[in-house]
């Protein structure tokens, strides 16, 4: 009788019952009419259980890092740097609008935040600039999904826990996908620009903006000691040099002083060849941008854990925020923690409901046989993944991706690792895949956040996204059945074997 469990679940979703509530009652009331009361009690125990983990602790600490940086004005260097790179091309903003999803993906790692903070600013403008609401707000929506597979992701921190893989080996297995659907909806809006005629836009919308001496020398310093960075990098992944002894650490350090030191002479060299309005929106989005290295770099180094890393964040967030750029005053701090602390509070709960809902999972024995039906249908793993794209991109039409996570992960993902999937593969197939469903009729999250912030209708929306859609489908079957496009990064780095 339990494995009636999902499609009870199913029905409370379609009568509007909060996918909170309806991940509780209907294991709740199956259990009950099975007799098996003193399940019940474990049931809602696990709810805190589910919720109470270090690896969690990552994602309040990630969304509090995106709002300090969103109240902070950094959103908004962020969409002039992007305009500066891309404004140029026929249909500017709209290109604006996905390089800046792209970036702040960087920061927050939420496909939410990025539509809300996003839209707010690039939607009014983009109608100001002759594009209509519904294109302006399908691009929007399309875009913020790249927030969850480019790291920090909040997904792939709940996927990492549910099935005990590695958080730094899926962030790493994020960036080319991630990269690959920004670029994918690049080139629809160029083809669609060539067609309609698409406005061009301004590439510097303020000009001889002021910069302050702290914000200069601190990007001046952050930009070399980056590019020393990389090129020391290559340097030293050509010649093998390591710091085993003492005499080998100095040759290292010394090696990294004269690539900071050629970083700068390669700078210097170009800052002659570059407009002064130009240099000065660069200089601006440096220390924003240092966030995302800062995160990812911390992790590969084996500096700090994701969860310290998601809180060194917030750090560098308050740093930025209230010393360097004083974008922010402690007034502003009650709003920033309050915004935060809901956002973070409504994401674990979910967790904690679908760890519970997780436990009569497995007393109900559906993926066993789940995996028996799916075996059934094919022993080709081509296939069967073909047919699980479409069941993920159905479910993620109606299911939140955090939950579906949780729910579906431990009944699929054994089964194509056992089929010669790795596990790492499988994974960025179910983020990408329950992701892309944020943006996709009739449920999709960000369609209703991107309606409600350009006071559009979602059917309006949903049929100007298609477009986009489609090319986001495409990048998920690469990935499929490319499996080098997300697992390269990863081995690259050691991180997968």
């Amino acid at each position: 009788m339990l494995i009636w469990f999902l499609p009870v679940f199913l029905v409370f979703l379609m009568i509007g019952l909060p996918v909170f509530f309806g991940l509780l009652a209907a294991p709740g009331i199956l259990l009950w009419l099975n007799g098996q009361e003193k399940d019940i009690t474990l049931l809602y125990r696990n709810v805190y259980n589910g919720m109470d983990s270090f690896p969690l602790m990552a994602i309040p600490f990630f969304m509090l890092a995106g709002e300090l940086m969103n109240k902070g004005g950094i959103t908004e260097r962020l969409v002039e740097f992007s305009q500066a790179l891309m404004g140029h091309l026929r249909g500017g903003l709209a290109h604006v609008n996905i390089l800046s999803s792209m970036l702040f993906a960087g920061l927050s790692g939420s496909a939410v935040a990025d539509t809300s903070a996003l839209g707010s600013m690039l939607i009014p403008a983009m109608e100001k600039q002759g594009y209509t609401r519904r294109f302006a707000a399908a691009v929007t929506a399309a875009s913020s999904v790249i927030g969850p597979i480019i790291p920090p992701s909040g997904i792939m921190i709940i996927y990492a826990y549910v099935m005990g893989e590695s958080v730094a080996a899926l962030f790493l297995a994020g960036i080319v996908p991630g990269i690959m659907v920004g670029v994918g909806l690049m080139l629809v809006v160029k083809l669609m620009a060539n067609r309609y005629d698409l406005p061009k836009a301004e590439r510097i919308v303020r000009k001889g903006q002021p910069l302050t001496a702290r914000e200069h020398w601190v990007s001046f310093v952050l930009l070399r000691l980056n590019l020393g960075w990389v090129i020391f990098a290559l340097f030293r992944g050509s010649t093998g040099i390591a710091s085993g002894d003492e005499a080998s650490a100095i040759l290292v350090w010394g090696t990294f002083a004269v690539s900071v030191l050629a970083a700068h002479v390669l700078l210097m060299n170009m800052r002659g060849r570059v407009d002064p309005d130009f240099r000065n929106v660069t200089k601006r989005a440096v220390v924003p941008l240092q966030t995302p290295i800062l995160i990812l770099g911390g992790i590969l180094l084996g500096v700090f854990t994701p969860t310290e890393a998601a809180a060194v964040a917030v750090a560098y967030a308050i740093l930025v925020a209230f010393f360097i750029l004083k974008t922010m005053t402690l007034a502003d701090l009650p709003d920033v923690l309050s915004r935060s602390a809901m956002t973070s509070a409504v994401v674990l709960l979910l967790v904690g409901a679908a760890m519970a809902f997780k436990t009569v999972v497995s007393l109900s024995y559906a993926p066993q046989i789940l995996a028996d039906y799916i075996l059934a249908l094919s022993d080709n793993p081509l296939i069967l993944l073909f047919l699980i794209n479409i069941l993920l991109f159905i479910v993620g039409m109606f299911l939140d991706a955090g939950p579906a996570i949780i729910i579906l992960g431990p009944i699929l993902g054994p089964i194509f690792v056992e089929m010669g999937v790795h596990p790492v593969h499988f994974a960025i197939i179910m983020s990408v895949n329950l992701t892309v469903g944020l943006a996709t009729p009739p449920m999709g999250l960000v369609l209703f956040v991107a309606s409600s912030v350009a006071n559009e209708k979602v059917e309006t929306i949903a049929k100007a996204i298609l477009p986009f859609l489609a090319v986001e489908v495409l990048v998920i079957f690469l990935i499929t059945y490319v499996p080098a496009i997300s697992m390269t990064i990863p081995r690259l780095t050691g991180f997968v074997q």
